[in-house]
């Protein structure tokens, strides 16, 4: 190899780098058009021009493409949420948790399809909980933190297990629940944070 010559493995990354972009963007062209539910693995590959092993090599199912898709995003999301919580310490824990519930739900309505799609159940070979996936263990982590806060601080004079109380509140956000909710039960995203923070949020008692 002469020193003008660039390694192997550089043509490898650089490659693996131009297909994941091509196959991300043939995506998006793909949801914007019939919808995430509506596409499959195979004709994002034929959109992408690429073999279908190829795509399945970087992406083993649906749900791990939109999650790379929206990853930046959740980043952001998160973000905020700390940030948002930093600069409200002096209020109330249940109100900083209501604060929580409406930087998801905003998200979850700009979002939906592609958290739809990385909500989605994985491929038969390799079937795996909706619970596993990063989204929902940092969002639960979280939620979690929130609701030992209200406990110590005495919101509540019977508090419930705050582990159990967040696997409850993630399911009623869950994609499924957010738009039967939205489209069959009528609810506003509004009216969505205020019957969540009633259920899943007990207010300090006066």
């Amino acid at each position: 190899m002469s020193e003008n010559e660039s390694p192997p493995f550089r043509a490898e990354r650089r490659d693996a780098a131009e297909n994941r972009q091509r196959i991300l963007n043939a995506a998006i062209r793909l949801f914007e058009q019939y919808g995430v539910e509506q596409v499959s693995m195979n004709q994002i590959a034929a959109e992408a021009q690429l073999g279908s092993g190829t795509l399945y090599r970087r992406y083993r199912n649906k749900s791990e493409l939109c999650l790379d898709l929206i990853k930046d995003h959740v980043d952001l999301l998160f973000e905020d949420m700390e940030a948002y919580l930093e600069q409200n310490l002096a209020d109330s824990p249940d109100l900083r948790l209501r604060g929580v519930l409406r930087l998801f739900l905003a998200f979850r309505e700009k979002k939906l399809q592609l958290l739809t799609g990385v909500e989605e159940s994985a491929s038969l070979n390799r079937p795996k909980p909706r619970t596993h996936g990063p989204i929902y263990h940092e969002l639960h982590k979280l939620l979690v933190g929130l609701y030992e806060e209200m406990a110590a601080s005495g919101v509540e004079r019977t508090p419930p297990d705050s582990v159990f109380r967040a696997d409850m509140l993630l399911t009623a956000l869950s994609s499924d629940s957010y738009i039967f909710q939205r489209d069959v039960r009528g609810y506003s995203p509004e009216a969505m944070l205020e019957q969540l923070y009633r259920t899943f949020v007990i207010a300090k008692e006066k």
